[in-house]
This record gives structure tokens, C-alpha cells and sequence, in this order.
């Protein structure tokens, strides 16, 4: 019979709600980069995206780099194997906004250079025409 995900509020006192949790945090990594605002900017992303299974995604208007990848400590339980010596940035993180209830919803997420591109496309102003005499620069695009 299935048992019913816990939720913060019934959380029973004295437990801690990573006992429930399958360790969203230890599987990957996000830093925050500057939003894009030219060409060159989300030519960059595009860049990045063309690397492997990284992400691009804006979160309450910051943008981020999500670089997935579990922690090499993580038990087979989803407890920290390290937590008596773990690194001060886990220890600084909390569960009182952690992601266990997050439905991994984001403002926008891009998984493709070719996602990037499109919306560059749609927001930038349109690039100035080219004469004929210019060299010919096209995105290059996986299909």
C-alpha cells in the first residue's frame, strides 16, 4: 500500500525532513550567472548548453547555471555520508526552503543551445542586415 509523501506541516517533532527526502540538493549544483542582455551574452549560454546535460534556468528573475552531478557522499539511504565533516556551504543550507516540496518549477528553463537561441531571438532587437560583403556567422544547431 503506498504511503503518503510527508509534508513539512505534519512533520512529526523531533524528526528531520531529509529522513523523507531523496536528496534534491546533492544532485546537482546551480550558480548564479548574469542575466543575459546581447548577442554575445547568449551566445555564451548557447556555449555552455553545447557542453552536455547542463541547464540554463531564471528563478524569481536571477539566471542560473544548473551543473547536474549527485555528491559522492551521498549514501545509498540519501543521507550524508560526510555530516560530522561535511563543506560549510551544506552546512549552511536548511531545509526551512530547501527543495523536498518543490516541483522543480521554474520562471523558464532551457535544456538546448537551440532553446537559447529562440528566445534570443524573440527578445533581443532584431541584429542589423548584413551587406553582402560580410562574413557569414550562423548558429550552429544539433538537430
Amino acid at each position: 500500500m503506498p504511503t503518503e509523501k510527508m509534508t513539512r506541516e505534519n512533520l512529526p517533532d523531533g524528526e528531520v525532513l531529509c529522513s523523507y527526502c531523496n536528496a534534491r540538493c546533492c544532485r546537482y549544483f546551480a550558480l548564479q550567472i548574469d542575466e543575459p542582455t546581447t548577442r554575445h551574452d547568449f551566445d555564451n549560454l548557447r556555449w555552455y548548453l553545447l557542453h552536455g546535460s547542463f541547464s540554463v534556468f531564471v528563478d524569481d528573475g536571477a539566471w542560473y547555471l544548473m551543473i547536474p552531478g549527485d555528491c559522492k557522499h551521498i549514501l545509498p539511504d540519501n543521507r550524508c555520508g560526510i555530516y560530522e565533516i561535511r563543506p560549510q556551504i551544506c552546512r549552511d543550507y536548511t531545509t526551512d526552503n530547501c527543495e523536498y516540496d518543490n516541483a522543480g518549477v521554474y520562471d523558464q528553463f532551457f535544456e538546448t543551445p537551440e532553446q537559447i537561441y529562440e528566445y534570443s531571438q524573440a527578445v533581443l532587437p532584431a541584429a542589423p542586415r548584413r551587406k553582402a560583403s560580410d562574413p557569414i556567422s550562423l548558429p550552429v544547431l544539433n538537430l
